[in-house]
């Protein structure tokens, strides 16, 4: 994601049981053995239900149809802090892999692991195939479902002497984002330890603070709800980076090791 962009939709249920009891019943034979009480179901550990009740949301940033419809995502939109455009078309890695793909497919393998511990998880677009929608839109999502955490997924366009990642975390907007400043950090720092010890890739070399930076210009931030921050999970232009990124099983380790932080911030 370049430094202008803005950005950023099911299933915990709880069973209740009742019994009524009747007269007390005759002891039964010393021959006769009740039968052991049913073993619990391994879908209902106390691992795999981790996140039972919770509600994440997943922004893949931008969209595979963006780059056809310049005048719909080059629409100008109130993000509180200024305008800025609806949506971008993204980044790439020099050999041609878009980030909009490469969020896309982080994302589709990151729900199966929440929806594993029990979470909700909705996405702000269908697939890879749509235009848009814009960051106001994709704000608004996480607000209406009322996301536990909300995570939008980018990979960095930076100059390509630079390489690693960073989490992006909201800034005040006083008036509007006091709610989610604090857990959103929380959110954001669980997410950045989670991702670096999993991944091995390291804290940007560009920019950003230990891997943490803030900011007031994303719209996806300023305008939600809850909590919310942005990861660019490598820098795209960046040789090593682009290798790790374009490599469908490290995506798949990027995606485990993101779901661990989100579960550790909501459990």
């Amino acid at each position: 994601m370049h430094a202008y962009r803005t950005g950023f939709v099911t299933l915990a249920t709880v069973a209740a049981l009742s019994a009524a009891c009747g007269g007390a019943a005759p002891a039964a034979p010393a021959a006769q053995k009740t039968a052991p009480p049913a073993s619990p179901s391994r879908s209902r550990s106390p691992a795999g239900q981790a996140l039972a009740g919770k509600t994440v949301v997943i922004d893949p940033g931008h969209n595979g149809g963006n780059a056809a419809h310049p005048k719909e995502i080059n629409r100008q939109v109130d993000v509180i802090t200024g305008r800025k455009p609806c949506n971008t078309t993204g980044t790439e890695t020099d050999a041609g892999y878009p980030e909009h793909a490469f969020t896309w497919d982080v994302a589709r393998r990151l729900k199966p692991i929440l929806e594993k511990m029990g979470a909700k998880v909705v996405f702000t677009r269908p697939d890879d195939k749509g235009v848009g929608p814009c960051v106001t839109e994709r704000a608004a999502i996480g607000n209406e479902a009322r996301a536990d955490a909300v995570l939008s997924i980018h990979g960095d366009g930076a100059a390509p002497g630079g390489h690693g990642f960073h989490v992006i975390l909201p800034g005040l907007v006083a008036g509007h984002n006091d709610a989610i400043v604090k857990p959103s950090r929380r959110l954001g720092v669980a997410i950045r330890n989670a991702y670096h010890s999993g991944t091995g890739l390291p804290y940007s070399t560009y920019t950003a603070v230990d891997g943490l930076q803030t900011r007031t210009d994303l719209g996806g931030l300023n305008l939600s709800t809850r909590p919310a921050v942005f990861i660019e999970c490598g820098n795209m232009r960046n040789r090593g980076d682009a290798a790790k990124m374009s490599d469908p099983a490290f995506r798949e380790r990027m995606a485990r090791y993101l779901a661990g932080g989100l579960r550790k911030f909501l459990s």
